[in-house]
This record gives C-alpha cells, sequence and structure tokens, in this order.
C-alpha cells in the first residue's frame, strides 16, 4: 500500500502534539506494579519514509523516542521534521555500518579503517558465513579506535549542533558497543556530552527489558498488531524497551534491501500500522500502560 508521506504525516499534527507533550511529561516513581512502555523508532536519516513514519508515530501513535543516523544522506530531512515536532525524544544512532546494498552512507570524518574499498561503511557488524565476500564485517576491518572516536563525535556534535535537546545515544546494528573498548569508549562520550546511554544507569531491580516477538519481519501487518495487543494484555509489570523501525510501503522502500531481508517495504508499513493502530492505542489506555520516552528514564 502506498502513502502520500506529507498528507498522512501532518494531518492533525496540533492535536497529535499536544497528546504527545503531555505523554512524555516526567513520571513519579514507578510502583512495584506499574508497567512503564518505552517505544522506540530507528534509522531517521536513512530515508525520507523512514522520517516521515517515525514521527508520525510518535505524534499519532505510541512512539515516544526516535533515533537519527547523523551520516544518513536524509539527515536533513530528519532534522526539519524533529524541528517541527519539539516534543519527540531524540537519540543519536551512533552509527559504524550501512546496511542496504542500493542506497549506502560514509564516515562524516577522514576514517579509511571504517570503510570498504567504495569508502562506505561496511555492511554489517561482524562478517557473516552466509553472507559473502567474508571482509564486509565492521570488527572484521580491524578499525582504529581514534578513528571510531572521533567518528562517532562527530557525528554527536552534527546532530546536537541542529537539535541541542538530543537526550542519549543508541548503537546502530549494536556496533558501537559491539566490543569492550567500543563500548568503554561510548560509555566515555556518553558522559562527556552528559548523554544517556541505551538504558544504562537504570536500578538493577527497574532494568528496561525488551518486548519479545512483537513486530518481527516475518509477522504480516495484522500479526504485527495482534502480537503487541497480546503483550499489552499481559500486563507484566516493570520498564520495557519495544524496538521498531517504522516506514512506508512505497517506492523508495521498496528499493531498499539486501539478501535475507527483501521484504522491507511490507515490514516496515506493518510497523507503522502497529504503532497507530486505534486498537493498540486504545489497549493501552485500558491497561494503564504509561507510555515513556528516554528521558523519563532519568
Amino acid at each position: 500500500m502506498s502513502h502520500s508521506i506529507s498528507r498522512r504525516l501532518f494531518c492533525g499534527v496540533a492535536g497529535a502534539a499536544a497528546i504527545a507533550s503531555g505523554a512524555l511529561a516526567r513520571l513519579p516513581a514507578a510502583e512495584p506494579t506499574e508497567v512503564n512502555l518505552l517505544v522506540r523508532g530507528d534509522d531517521l536519516g536513512a530515508a525520507r519514509s523512514i522520517n516521515a513514519a517515525c514521527v508520525e508515530a510518535c505524534l499519532k501513535g505510541i512512539c515516544r523516542s526516535v533515533e537519527v543516523i547523523a551520516p544518513g544522506p536524509w539527515f536533513l530531512d530528519a532534522v526539519k521534521l524533529l524541528k517541527e515536532a519539539p516534543q519527540i525524544d531524540v537519540g543519536v544512532h551512533l552509527c559504524l555500518t550501512s546496511e542496504w546494498d542500493r542506497i549506502k552512507w560514509r564516515p562524516l570524518t577522514h576514517a579509511p579503517s571504517l570503510v570498504d574499498a567504495n569508502g562506505y561503511f561496511h555492511p554489517r557488524t561482524r562478517a557473516s558465513n552466509n553472507a559473502p565476500p567474508a571482509s564486509t564485517g565492521f570488527l572484521d576491518s580491524s578499525p582504529k579506535l581514534d578513528e571510531v572516536e572521533r567518528e562517532l563525535r562527530a557525528q554527536i556534535e552534527l546532530l546536537r549542533k541542529h537539535l541541542p535537546k538530543v537526550t542519549h545515544l543508541s548503537a546502530h546494528m549494536g556496533a558501537a558497543t559491539a566490543m569492550p573498548e567500543l563500548k568503554a569508549l561510548t560509555q566515555n562520550l556518553a558522559k562527556e556530552f552528559k548523554l544517556r546511554l541505551e538504558s544504562e544507569g537504570l536500578p538493577a531491580d527497574r532494568p528496561l527489558k525488551h518486548v519479545p516477538g512483537v513486530g518481527t519481519s516475518k509477522q504480516t501487518a495484522k500479526e504485527k498488531e495482534d502480537s503487541l495487543l497480546e503483550f499489552i494484555a499481559k500486563k507484566q509489570p516493570g520498564n520495557w524497551l519495544l524496538v521498531t523501525h517504522p516506514a512506508y510501503d512505497d517506492a523508495e522502500t521498496r528499493a531498499i534491501g539486501h539478501p535475507g531481508y527483501e521484504n522491507v517495504a511490507a515490514d516496515r508499513d506493518g510497523i507503522t500500522q502497529m504503532l497507530i493502530s486505534p486498537r493498540v492505542i486504545e489497549a493501552i489506555k485500558f491497561a494503564g500502560i504509561r507510555l515513556i520516552s528516554y528521558t523519563d528514564l532519568a
């Protein structure tokens, strides 16, 4: 199903913005029986369709935090949309990989050890035996820590230049925290810039747990929605994180993919529909589940 990005995104923005801003208010101390749900939309900057769907999922749905890839080709479009919706919680999606076959992005800095023969980030965090050539993994290319630090620092500074309200860091495809040395480097950057790294720093008895089995690429759009409704119905106490990748099924996303993941457009459109589903929104309200952002974890 094809969608008009601008028509769908900004229909009723004023009312939706008021709802979202209220939901982003700082939460009181959590009670043991409370269910807090942090829904995150990843990969803004990678495609225009992704940018628009993530913002719509926040303004009209249940998403409360978004992650921006600063080297992405549609970075400035993401910045524009987020400036128009300042209530959305924003994080730097620290990026050291570029996974798609037909669209790529490069480092912001001079970083020879982080790129392939064409100057792009490697497509995956670690080389896969099932996806030759074997030299396509970031970790397998002997990345230099000083180049990683310079690049990640540049990504943080670029996003903060445009959106000073950035609150946290996350790792695209896990690359920026995939080894102890990388994780320590990223933790130091988080401290330096006074940003939260993922869900670190939470009390041991209130961790941020991943929602299991919801919105997988093997599920149809209806199965995605049903899986989330099932999770909501269980009302399991605690802090929960649902990492999602919204987009629309359009000409842009139909051209995006890689071996083993060819149904990107349909899959991510199903995610968008799940996040803005009236049934899901009503079920969350009925269950008394609190929608939170990374800001609320402070």
